[in-house]
C-alpha cells in the first residue's frame, strides 16, 4: 500500500461516517487518499474532517473555477491507482450504471481509466429491489468491482443485507486490488461456476435444486488466495463475493452457459454449479392458476445445455477441465462414467446422501484417468484449499 493513491468518493448515507475510519486505515498502511465528498455525503460527514484525516484537500463540486480551468475532474479521475466509492448508495450506483455525469463524483467515475471499487450501503429493500439488482449487474458487467453488503440490523431498524462492510473488510478489498497476492497460481485465470440455476415455469415458480453454492465460493476464495485471477459465475445465491474474485451473477442454465463462454480463455475451469438438467419448454407469462377441475396442468420439459461437456469439446477448452458430481449412491461408479461421458480431465464427486447440500462439511473424491483420490471429511473451506493445492501442482 505504501505510495498507492486512492480516490475516495463518499456517498450520501448514514454509513458515510465509516469512511472516516477507512481514510485512517489507508493512511496507516502508507497509502495516499484524496476525498470527493458528494452533496449527500456532506450531510453526514464534513469536508474538514476528511481533510484532517487524509491530509489532502477535499473536493466537493464540479464548479470549482480554479480546478476546472485545469480540467481538475480529469486529473483527479486518472491520478489515482484505484477509485473507491464508499458508501455507494442506491442512487449513486444507479447514476453510475446509467453513465450519468451530473456532479463531480459521477463525472470522475465516467472519466476515469482506473479500476473502480464500489461498497454498497442501503436499506435492505433498496438493495433487493429489481432496479438495484439490475444496476449492480450492469456495473459488474462493466468491470466495476461491487462488494456485497453485510447483513444485520440497520439504522432504520430493519434487518437484512445492506449494511456497509466494516472498514477493515473494505481495506482488505482495497489491498487485494492494489497488491495482488503472489502464489502458486499467480498469472493463471481460473473459471468457476457455483450454486444452482433457476429455470422459470411461470413468474412465481421455477425448477431448482438444493445447491447452496458454498463449495464453489470456497474454491473461488482459495484460488484467489493462491494468486489466481478468478472469475466466479454464480447462480442465485446470497453468499458474499470472496475478496479478489470477479463475480458474474446469472439465473438460468442458458445464462450460465453464455457467461462461461464469455469468460474464456481460462487456464482451469472448475464446474461446481449444480445446473438444472431440464427447463420448462414453455415458460408461462402469467401465474398458472388452479381451475377447480382437479386436472394438473402439463409441464413439458426440455434439456438444458450441457455446460461441462460443451466446454470440454470447445476449441477454447482450458488445459484443465474439472467437473463436479453430486451423487446419492454408487458415487465412484457414477463419477467414473461421467468422466468418460463429459470429456473432463477430473470429476470431483461427493455423496450428498451423507453430506447434505448446503452443509458445512464435505468429503471429496477426485476421479481422473490416473485413478481415485479420496479426501477425508473436512470443512468446505479446507476441502477447497486441498483441491486448489492439487490443481496448482497439476498445472505448475
Amino acid at each position: 500500500m505504501i505510495g498507492k493513491r486512492i480516490l475516495l468518493i463518499v456517498g450520501g448515507g448514514i454509513a458515510a461516517y465509516k469512511s472516516c475510519e477507512l481514510v485512517r486505515l489507508i493512511r496507516k498502511q502508507g497509502g495516499d487518499v484524496t476525498c470527493v465528498l458528494t452533496d449527500g455525503g456532506s450531510h453526514f460527514v464534513t469536508a474538514m474532517t476528511l481533510a484532517a484525516l487524509s491530509e489532502n484537500p477535499v473536493h466537493t463540486t464540479l464548479w470549482d473555477l480554479k480546478n476546472e480551468v485545469e480540467m481538475g475532474h480529469i486529473q483527479l479521475s486518472r491520478a489515482a491507482d484505484l477509485v473507491v466509492v464508499c458508501p455507494a448508495t442506491a442512487d449513486l450506483m444507479a447514476r453510475m450504471a446509467a453513465g450519468i455525469a451530473d456532479d463531480l463524483a459521477t463525472t470522475l467515475l465516467l472519466a476515469t481509466d482506473k479500476p473502480v471499487l464500489a461498497v454498497p450501503a442501503m436499506n435492505v429493500r433498496m438493495w433487493q429491489h429489481a432496479a438495484t439488482v439490475r444496476n449492480v449487474a450492469t456495473l459488474r458487467g462493466s468491470g466495476v468491482t461491487v462488494l456485497d453488503p453485510d447483513e444485520g440490523v440497520m439504522a432504520c431498524g430493519e434487518y437484512g443485507p445492506g449494511r456497509l462492510p466494516e472498514p477493515e473488510a473494505v481495506m482488505a478489498a482495497i489491498a487485494s486490488h492494489l497488491e495482488p497476492v503472489q502464489g502458486p497460481l499467480t498469472g493463471k485465470h481460473i473459471l468457476i461456476t457455483a450454486g444452482p440455476t433457476h429455470e422459470p415455469i411461470d413468474p412465481v415458480r421455477y425448477i431448482a435444486n438444493r445447491s447452496s453454492g458454498k463449495q464453489g465460493f470456497a474454491i473461488a476464495a482459495a484460488a484467489a488466495r493462491a494468486g489466481a485471477t478468478v472469475t466466479l459465475i454464480a447462480g442465485p445465491v446470497t453468499l458474499p463475493t470472496p475478496p479478489g474474485v470477479t463475480r458474474v451473477d446469472v439465473e438460468t442454465a442458458r445464462q450460465m452457459d453464455a457467461a462461461v463462454d464469455a469468460a474464456l480463455p481460462a487456464d482451469v475451469a472448475i464446474m461446481v454449479a449444480a445446473v438444472a438438467d431440464w427447463r420448462s419448454a414453455d415458460e408461462a407469462q402469467q401465474k398458472i392458476k388452479k381451475d377447480g377441475s382437479g386436472k394438473i396442468p402439463p409441464l413439458h420439459l426440455v434439456e438444458n445445455p450441457d455446460i461441462l461437456a460443451t466446454l470440454a469439446k470447445s476449441d477454447r477448452r482450458p488445459p484443465l477441465v474439472i467437473g463436479f458430481a453430486a451423487e446419492t449412491n454408487d458415487v465412484l461408479a457414477h463419477a467414473t462414467a461421467k468422466l468418460a461421458r463429459k470429456g473432463a480431465d477430473w470429476i470431483v464427486a461427493n455423496d450428498v446422501a451423507t453430506h447434505l447440500m448446503g452443509g458445512e462439511v464435505n468429503a471429496l473424491h477426485i476421479v481422473s484417468a490416473s485413478g481415485v483420490e479420496s479426501l477425508p471429511e473436512m470443512t468446505k473451506d479446507a476441502a477447497a484449499t486441498a483441491l486448489v493445492k492439487r490443481i496448482s501442482d497439476a498445472i505448475a
